[in-house]
């Protein structure tokens, strides 16, 4: 996984890239937790996704939002993060000129900001989200949600209440031409940290069914 740096709308933001083996591949980007509750590009969940989505031949990226770690800039309760995630899909698009389409995942902040960047972006073809906060921020924007996706909620969540996204896929799932699959672990806490294998899994089946069990091209 090699480390990569790329310019941001406020300077430099830091990353790792694993490139793909195909001449046009599917491309992955992956956006982590809230910085102010620890959430970087090492985050578990958010290398976890990395890992899978990689492992099936995307070209993946995951990187810090601006002032985490090696990333220039400062916090911008999710404004200037929503610009850095269309910077590094910028990026990514530019590296893979041949890229047959992409996807987004995300968990917690990361999940919120991976569903405004579909809605800016029309070559993304799915969306992976994991404990998206509907109850803390407002997911009104998704008037229509442009993708089919997986929303995953853990039932022991202490941060992101289960109802709110339970709400929120209801909603989604009236809208025509997209199908929302929507998984519940029980005992989850927001960080997953006792079910990581389970929530994988669950993952790994839902884009079995997408994309099917071999590598995009």
């Amino acid at each position: 996984m090699p480390e990569v740096i790329f310019p941001g709308p406020e300077g430099r933001l830091h990353g790792r890239y694993q490139p793909s083996p195909h001449p046009r591949p599917m491309l992955a980007i992956i956006l982590h937790p809230h910085p102010h509750s620890g959430g970087t590009m090492n985050y578990p969940i958010t290398l976890a996704l990395y890992n899978i989505f990689a492992k099936r031949g995307f070209a993946t990226l995951r990187f810090n939002f601006r002032g985490v770690g090696r990333s220039e800039g400062e916090f911008d309760n999710g404004v200037g993060e929503l610009s850095d995630a269309a910077s590094a899909l910028d990026w990514l698009q530019a590296i893979n000129p041949e890229s047959s389409g992409t996807w987004v995942a995300g968990a917690s902040f990361g999940a919120l900001i991976a569903m405004q960047l579909l809605m800016r972006r029309p070559e993304v073809k799915g969306f992976i989200s994991i404990a998206p906060p509907a109850n803390l921020y407002d997911f009104g924007f998704l008037a229509p949600c442009p993708s089919s996706g997986l929303i995953v909620q853990g039932l022991g969540d202490e941060v992101v209440a289960e109802p709110a996204v339970a709400k929120l896929v209801e909603k989604l799932k009236t809208q025509k031409h997209i199908t929302i699959d929507y998984a519940t672990i029980e005992g989850a806490n927001h960080h997953f940290e006792a079910e990581m294998d389970e929530l994988m899994r669950t993952v790994e089946a839902y884009l079995d069914r997408r994309l099917g069990t071999g590598v995009p091209r």
